[in-house]
């Protein structure tokens, strides 16, 4: 059977094993990234992952400040599809209509689910009990277009962001791999995204606040476990008046305890546990932390070399 050529758009580490088995089943005849940008700490001018990663593997690459500026080369190109993983620009209708059947996306999430640039996390902060992957044909609208195929994941109480993408990844290659091999067959899925749309907007700043007066100690919980890969944005913590910036990485909720503590306040500090911090509803055990420019560190050893106490407030409100 003939192989399909196809063009493999994708930017992040998390696309270099999907560019990987592209190449494995497909003839790859461009990839084309994001521009390089500044990166690390000295901020040198780098390629991305799957540049770096095309380039070892002797692909040709396009990496355009702007997609517009690379039609001509890329309409250069006769491809039957197009691959789409991670790649993080917006395709107008005319790249759209370039490829003979058009771009197939690979997106972490059971479409309409969580359409969006950070599905993963947002399924862990929005308490989700299952995700997966969606292949799907994009469309001018944000992750709105007909399926492919979806493969389904329950999502364990245990999981945060880093060991959901562990598991989601190799089920997206699955799920690329089944794709691919269907197209090559001549079968063409398009089927309609069925139920209520859910959005899965891209992190910010404000993401990583943990303001236990305004969440319960769930919701602050779930923020933690999607907040526990890539980039970690560190918690505004005020502690004896004094303004620090703190990661937490590992929490435990804790719905059985009664206080009438103020939210936010230090209820106890356990060796072996962390410390107990009133929320507004429910408490939460904050049990490993990493201060700014430091290594990770159990929450009990944070407390006790910044001298916290119980009654102390802890993560108000910025």
């Amino acid at each position: 059977m003939e192989k399909l050529n196809t063009i493999f758009f994708g930017t992040p580490d998390i696309a270099v094993p999907f560019l990987e088995l592209t190449r494995e089943l497909t003839n790859i005849k461009l990839v084309v990234t994001q521009a390089d940008k500044p990166r690390g700490r000295g901020m040198e001018i780098t390629p991305c992952p799957v540049k770096k990663r095309a380039a070892d593997l002797g692909l040709p690459v396009l990496s355009p400040e702007k997609l517009k500026d690379s039609f001509d080369a890329i309409s250069a190109v006769p491809f039957d599809v197009g691959i789409v993983v991670a790649y993080g620009k917006i395709f107008r209708p005319n790249f759209i209509a370039l490829p003979k059947y058009g771009l197939i996306n690979v997106h972490f999430s059971l479409l309409p689910q969580l359409r969006g640039a950070a599905p993963v996390q947002q399924a862990l902060i929005q308490g989700l009990e299952k995700t997966g992957v969606s292949t799907f044909w994009i469309q001018e609208g944000m992750d709105d277009g007909p399926l492919f195929l979806q493969k389904e994941l329950p999502i364990l109480p245990q999981d945060n962001a880093k060991t959901l993408f562990e598991k989601l990844v190799p089920l997206g290659l699955e799920a690329l791999k089944e794709t691919i091999a269907r197209l090559e067959s001549g079968e063409i899925c398009r089927l309609p995204q069925q139920g209520t749309p859910s959005a899965a907007p891209m992190l910010e700043k404000e993401d990583a606040l943990l303001r236990p007066q305004e969440l319960d100690a769930l919701s602050l919980h779930n923020r933690v476990r999607g907040l526990a890969c890539g980039p970690k944005p560190k918690v505004p913590c005020v502690l004896n008046g004094i303004c620090d910036w703190l990661q937490v990485l590992r929490t435990e909720p804790d719905m059985q305890t009664n206080s009438s503590a103020p939210a936010g306040t230090v209820l106890r500090i356990e060796r072996g546990r962390g410390i107990l911090v009133k929320c507004k509803e429910g408490c939460i055990w904050l049990c490993e932390v990493q201060p700014a420019g430091k290594k990770p560190m159990p929450a009990e050893a944070f407390a006790n070399g910044r001298q916290i106490h119980i009654t102390d407030c802890i993560f108000v409100s910025l």
